[in-house]
């Protein structure tokens, strides 16, 4: 009976050990995005109307890329802003926090609640690739132009989401906007390795 008690003992605290172990481990993960996230506001805060929701994790673009009803298009100003952003989101990204816990960076074009279902659910995949599109686009004059392996970083991390209606806001033209949502690895997830070149042709926008 005593040597039960004694197994017993010890097997409990091995599971408690382990339990504070993953408590701490889950801490110090939490504390890291809380910084990621801190950076990533503080490069948005650069360019005005960008907003970093913390809570949700995501970059939301607001007036400065709204799309037009029905339209999958983005302005050239709005393609600049996301060609001059999306760079400061890489230099975190590439970083010693940001390759531990940044996993991918889905991006999520809205539609409002007008149309079918079927036709918005394209229209919102198309408005997410016209993201991507505007980021592999040619540099106009004044921009800097980005490497190919700030390029290879987008085709690697950036990931195509498409959601409809079903995250409509209260006006129509709220609806119809860009979200950038960012996912983190988890405690025992292995952290991302650095990027492989891409030898292929990036291509040319299909839209």
């Amino acid at each position: 009976m005593v040597l039960f008690l004694l197994v017993m003992s010890v097997a409990l605290l091995a599971v408690t050990k382990t339990i504070t172990e993953r408590e701490r481990l889950e801490t110090e993960r939490q504390t890291a995005i809380e910084r990621l996230l801190g950076r990533i506001e503080t490069a948005a805060q650069r360019e005005k109307g960008i907003h970093v929701d913390r809570g949700r994790a995501v970059i939301d673009f607001g007036d400065r890329a709204r799309f037009d009803t029905s339209s999958n298009t983005l302005s050239p100003d709005q393609e600049r802003l996301l060609r001059a952003f999306v760079p400061q989101v890489l230099s975190i990204a590439r970083d010693e926090g940001g390759r531990r816990w940044l996993k991918r960076i889905v991006v999520e074009g809205f539609t409002d609640r007008r149309g079918s279902y079927l036709y918005n659910l394209n229209l919102s995949l198309q408005r997410s690739q016209r993201v991507l599109c505007a980021l592999m686009a040619p540099p106009t004059p004044g921009e800097r132009p980005m490497g190919r392996d700030e390029l290879e970083e987008i085709r690697r991390l950036f990931l195509v989401g498409g959601y409809s209606s079903n995250s409509a806001k209260d006006s129509l033209d709220a609806s119809r906007r860009i979200e950038l949502r960012l996912e983190f690895f988890g405690v025992e997830e292995p952290s991302r390795s650095a990027t492989q070149a891409f030898e292929g042709d990036f291509g040319a926008c299909a839209l």
